[in-house]
């Protein structure tokens, strides 16, 4: 307990003092010469899912991971893809908690608090965030400085009523980029007595009603999804790749949830015929997803890694 103690002095202490650049301000639309020619804009979208409170590296001990992840090696990565980008955002795809003492012992507090270091511009929520019961969620999602986003849980009747938003519009060298959450169904997943009377609503309705109001009513360039369903299953339950082809407006899925290691994005088109980029970047941290987006005449082109994080 002690050791544990002074490792979490040692953490917090890091997290005072780390040195990790927060998100660009946006910067007006530039044009190009005296031709009058829009200049090609990038945006470059860095990703997290279930990273389940690793925040040290996994120990050296000649496992598969041995050595691999950690906050710190991270923050490093991040710190110097903002140095080389000028429009960067941070996300994460749920499932902060659960996986190591950390959160055996101070329920989230420090993997919040490295978020917030790291400068996360928005979370959604996984059925292990859950796991301190809904009351912890509150103290601990109060202390993040981003949003945690979920269009999907209804949390009416619950500590958690007005204290989670279903989407967030940013704007960025006159891109404006909107971006919302989808969690799993909880039932069977997560203890009744941990979520309460939250409402588990369709996925694929609220993708669907959510995507559109991003990009009709919000006037949003870019629409991604921030989803814990899940990369694709042989059965019914409604996954990343079925959100894809069954909705329209979504541009792009960050997903969670399986521990898929994608290499790069997988394409699926959607009820329109359009692509859908998808990407999960497996589990605990021990790789980085980025995505580079180029707007170009109303086009946007992608490309797609994930980063190891050793």
């Amino acid at each position: 307990m002690d050791v544990l103690a002074s490792n979490r002095r040692q953490f917090l202490k890091f997290l005072g003092s780390a040195a990790v650049i927060g998100s660009i301000a946006p910067t007006a639309l530039a044009h190009a010469g005296g031709m009058g020619k829009p200049k090609a804009t990038a945006l470059t979208i860095l990703h997290t899912n279930d990273v389940h409170s690793r925040l040290d590296p996994f120990p050296m001990d000649g496992s598969r991971n041995a050595g691999r992840g950690g906050v710190a090696r991270r923050a490093t990565i991040i710190r110097q893809i903002r140095h080389e980008q000028e429009n960067v955002f941070l996300f994460d795809a749920g499932d902060i908690f659960q996986g190591t003492p950390y959160f055996n012992l101070y329920k989230g507090e420090p993997e919040i608090l490295a978020m917030n270091q790291l400068g996360y511009d928005a979370g959604t929520i996984g059925n292990h965030d859950f796991d301190g019961g809904i009351d912890n969620m509150v103290t601990q999602f109060g202390k993040a400085r981003f949003p945690l986003l979920i269009a999907n849980y209804d949390f009416k009747n619950t500590v958690l009523d007005g204290r989670t938003t279903p989407y967030k519009v940013f704007a960025k060298d006159g891109i404006r980029l909107g971006v919302f959450g989808l969690g799993i169904k909880p039932e069977g997943l997560i203890p009744k007595d941990a979520y309460r009377e939250t409402k588990y609503l369709d996925p694929i309705e609220i993708g669907n009603d959510v995507a559109a109001r991003l990009r009709n009513d919000q006037k949003c360039d870019y629409v991604i999804c921030l989803s814990h369903l899940g990369f694709k299953y042989d059965g019914p339950t409604v996954s990343d790749n079925v959100l894809a082809a069954q909705t329209r407006h979504i541009d792009g899925i960050i997903g969670g949830h399986t521990h898929t290691f994608l290499d790069a994005p997988v394409l699926v088109n959607n009820a329109d015929g359009q692509p859908v980029w998808i990407n999960q970047v497996g589990f605990a941290g021990i790789n980085l997803g980025r995505i580079d987006l180029t707007f170009e005449r109303g086009k946007a082109s992608m490309a797609g890694q994930s980063v190891q994080v050793n």
